[in-house]
Order: C-alpha cells, then sequence, then structure tokens
C-alpha cells in the first residue's frame, strides 16, 4: 500500500468512527432478532429482547406497571442520562 492509500484508509476509518459514534445517542430503537423476537434498543447498555407473546402480554399488562410505579415511586430510583 501507498502512503496516499494509507491516508485514504485512515480518513475513510475515522469517517466510519464518527458515523458510528453519532448513532449512540440517536434514541430508542426496535429491530427482529436472530432468533425472531422484537429488540428494543437504547434503553440501556443490551437491548430487551422478547417474543412477540411476551410483548402482548407485557403491554396488556400497561395499565398495572404504571399503577405499580406510581405506588412505589419513593422506592423506586431514576437513572440520570448522560
Amino acid at each position: 500500500m501507498t502512503d496516499e492509500d494509507l491516508k485514504a484508509e485512515l480518513e475513510r476509518l475515522k469517517a466510519e468512527n464518527e458515523a458510528l459514534k453519532s448513532q449512540r445517542g440517536r434514541g430508542v430503537g426496535l429491530k427482529v432478532s436472530e432468533k425472531g423476537g422484537v429488540s428494543v434498543y437504547g434503553l440501556g447498555r443490551f437491548p430487551v429482547t422478547l417474543y412477540k407473546e411476551q410483548w402482548t402480554r407485557l403491554l396488556a399488562m400497561s395499565d398495572e406497571i404504571r399503577a405499580f410505579i406510581k405506588e412505589h415511586d419513593s422506592e423506586l430510583k431514576a437513572r440520570t442520562e448522560t
């Protein structure tokens, strides 16, 4: 490889690195996992992955979950976004 090739590759890698860094703070997103589950990205370090019937059961409990959080608000911690 010539010096010009190395410089071009370095610039390409820098651009790719910046693109990956900018994706981090983009919020919450959904994907289909390799095993066919629904993965939610952006809530924490790792995705939350459940199969569709699990998501359906969880979403059906949304009012109950909200009530539980409200009832136990003083015991629960809130994570600060960085």
